[in-house]
């Protein structure tokens, strides 16, 4: 799901550029839904962030931040013009966001190269995170599940069906059905890589009472990944999904990526621009604070857990050759409020059991 949209103090800066909107990027996507109240009017609101979060990748791929050679399939081509590219100070936050969640995968994928390993991705959406696995001939034996309402689920299928690109990366093995199914499953190429990509078109509020997720594996070594997603449930649906894996899964990750400091003169900005969309995230009221956060996967089972804010994945993460490669793209004139803007989002991540780890900060 994208990240919310950002404080007036940025936008107000205008710019031909495109608007300003929160970390946007996809995975975001179009989750699992709004908030304490279901109408279809809510859920449609958070669906629709999808849409820019995919504009904010490719924004940050045509530019340089990102290699993605998916990004472009999944964005409407736009009128004549540079109305899809987002200000430095969004490309550089999708770049950091991206950087961050790739590099835990990473190490996830790293710590369990020798046997088979699933990730589930919560409102997936328009994600390419799969297709950039998958194409990269170096990880094999995936189980990657990705869970969204079923509209967006059976909108994925299409572009992967009439998708050339798409098609050198993934054999679709569900049969051609009217409707088009809104859970389906497809083959990693080449067939060797034993990577499968497992689409469960489910509103995640009702996972909770789902018996069993198709295809997914108890006895793998499991990355949940959320990233603004359980944020847009109220807190108990919330805690439900994450349950939901942790009663069934013993050896298991996850990490998150959400908005905090919703208190402070910059935040209340934020959540007064998100309402003003008819957008809310009520757990950013339970866990305001990037300890919180850290409480919030220690409460809900996860032996150890640790956190860092984009700012500081920027800092630590991000190496002075690539800092000098991303500040030589396009200037970056509004450093203090890029500080300030990363400082208000916040990876946090945890893992249990044996096997497989995560890294430390």
């Amino acid at each position: 799901m994208s990240a919310p949209i950002i404080p007036n103090l940025l936008s107000l800066r205008g710019s031909s550029r495109g608007r300003g909107r929160g970390f946007g990027r996809g995975r975001g996507g179009s989750s699992a839904s709004a908030l304490s109240a279901s109408a279809p009017g809510h859920d449609a609101t958070i669906q629709a962030t999808d849409t820019d979060a995919a504009v904010s990748r490719l924004s940050a791929v045509e530019i340089g931040y990102l290699q993605d050679p998916f990004a472009g399939l999944f964005v409407q081509p736009a009128p004549p013009g540079p109305t899809s590219r987002r200000l430095p100070i969004i490309n550089r936050g999708t770049y950091t966001r991206t950087t961050a969640v790739d590099a835990i995968v990473n190490h996830f994928l790293a710590s369990t190269t020798n046997q088979r390993r699933q990730i589930v991705s919560l409102g997936a959406g328009t994600d390419t995170r799969a297709l950039r696995l998958f194409s990269s001939n170096t990880h094999t034996n995936i189980a990657y599940h990705e869970i969204d309402f079923p509209t967006i689920t059976q909108r994925k299928l299409h572009s992967v069906r009439t998708s050339p690109h798409l098609r050198t990366v993934l054999t679709v093995t569900t049969p051609p059905l009217t409707p088009p199914p809104s859970s389906w499953t497809a083959t990693g190429s080449p067939a060797s890589s034993n990577n499968t990509l497992h689409c469960h078109g489910i509103d995640l509020r009702l996972l909770p009472s789902t018996d069993t997720l198709p295809s997914l594996d108890p006895s793998l070594p499991t990355l949940l990944i959320s990233e603004c997603c359980l944020c847009y449930l109220a807190p108990a649906a919330a805690s439900a999904v994450v349950a939901y894996f942790t009663l069934r899964l013993p050896r298991l990750g996850l990490v998150l990526y959400e908005p905090v400091k919703p208190d402070d003169p910059f935040g209340r900005m934020m959540v007064s621009n998100l309402a003003a969309r008819r957008i809310e995230m009520p757990t950013l009221d339970v866990f305001p604070l990037p300890v919180d956060q850290e409480r919030r996967l220690q409460q809900a089972g996860f032996d150890a857990a640790r956190h860092m804010t984009i700012d500081k994945v920027w800092e630590k993460w991000v190496t002075p050759d690539e800092k000098e490669r991303v500040d030589g793209l396009e200037g970056l004139d509004e450093v203090e409020e890029w500080l300030l803007l990363a400082g208000h989002y916040i990876v946090a991540w945890g893992w249990r059991g044996d096997g497989f780890d995560l890294p430390d900060t």
